[in-house]
């Protein structure tokens, strides 16, 4: 197995997609005999193990929880056979610098289309346009440096050939759920726990409470049903929609982050896991709540076009359509049982392991 060093301008103890996947990643390779040290911005609240190598960092003043490190190369990682970057930013650049100086293979994981984001750090439309190509073009340049651009799913991979317009080969290697954690279990006492008990369908969300994920149309689409509406996370969007709530008069309950262990139990509550976000790579929650049998109704747009099977493992509704997410909550709620069962049965496709598998071979053709 090859020595790899990873780097990620995004780790913990931030909570969100990439991070989980470096660290799942970087366990199940350490697993099957390999090394990958991580190179990720510092940050109060983790503690590095041996083959995590943190290095200065300053807030990100636009996006809440996102730090720049510094473009470092650590000793540590200098004897490297592999470059895996997993973000084209700060640290990032010191991944590729390493490449470059060592003459070594580069791999580079495509996690967020950062021009989708410039609606939500810029003030008028205008700017955000033009940030936006700006950020395609930043894209471009850094992955035409690889040797190969990991997306986590076909509508993800048509994005960087068709519109990033990147000529390095793509390949789609998924994020991998650790399905040796997210699988059924006992919900009671979580629920109980919560205050949860409230007799009607319970429709959850967990993850960043950004703008660009949509969260409102959830609350809106919550507030015409009898259902009770669940958020684990948090985030800058967090106090809108705890107010737009209220004043619908949805059954909305904000648990605030939950802890790693706690995650199982959370999808395994739910009735239904909403996903109304058009901007995902994979959506990688969707898939930790199908592991744990929980259906998901997700946005037509992005990756979830992809992520979700409809009347396998939930149904799709039109983003921004209030009346067609409810319809989709609808369904998915009546055929909650058969559902469940086609999800069980996929556990083992959208493993981690399976994940590691079609990495290694992606970096044994790249050397």
């Amino acid at each position: 197995m090859q020595r790899v060093a990873a780097f990620t301008d995004t780790y913990l103890p931030t909570v969100n997609g990439v991070t989980y996947t470096v660290e799942s990643w970087r366990d199940r390779w350490v697993r099957d005999g390999g090394r990958m040290d991580v190179v990720y911005p510092d940050a109060n609240g983790h503690t590095p193990a041996e083959t995590e190598h943190p290095v200065k960092s300053l807030p990100f003043p636009f996006y809440d929880g996102f730090r720049l490190g510094t473009p470092r190369i650590p000793s540590d990682v200098r004897d490297a056979e592999l470059v895996h970057t997993h973000t084209p930013f700060a640290i990032g650049l010191g991944g590729l610098r390493l490449a470059r100086n060592r003459d070594l293979p580069l791999v580079a994981s495509y996690h967020t289309p950062t021009s989708e984001y410039a609606n939500y750090v810029s003030p008028t439309d205008a700017v955000a346009s033009a940030l936006g190509r700006v950020c395609e073009s930043y894209e471009r340049w850094f992955l035409e440096h690889a040797d190969a651009v990991l997306a986590p799913s076909a509508a993800t991979r048509d994005h960087v050939r068709d519109e990033v317009g990147v000529d390095t080969p793509v390949e789609i290697v998924p994020n991998g759920v650790d399905v040796e954690r997210f699988r059924p279990v006992e919900a009671d006492d979580f629920r109980a726990s919560r205050g949860l008990d409230t007799g009607r369908p319970l429709i959850g969300y967990t993850g960043r409470h950004g703008y660009e994920k949509r969260l409102s149309e959830l609350v809106a689409a919550a507030a015409g049903m009898d259902v009770t509406l669940v958020f684990g996370g948090d985030g800058p969007a967090r106090a809108d929609l705890e107010r737009q709530a209220e004043s619908l008069g949805a059954d909305a309950h904000f648990l605030g982050f939950l802890d790693r262990d706690e995650m199982p139990a959370f999808y395994s509550a739910l009735d239904t896991f909403a996903f109304p976000s058009p901007v995902e790579t994979q959506g990688l929650v969707a898939l930790e709540a199908n592991a744990c049998g929980t259906p998901v109704v997700g946005a037509n747009a992005g990756a979830l076009a992809n992520t979700i099977d409809d009347g396998e493992t939930g149904y799709h509704y039109e983003s921004g359509d209030i009346d067609d997410f409810r319809a989709a909550i609808r369904r998915t709620l009546a055929e909650r049982d058969e559902l469940r069962e086609a999800c069980l049965a996929r556990r083992d496709e959208v493993s981690v392991e399976r994940a590691v598998e079609r990495l290694a071979d992606v970096y044994r053709r790249v050397r």
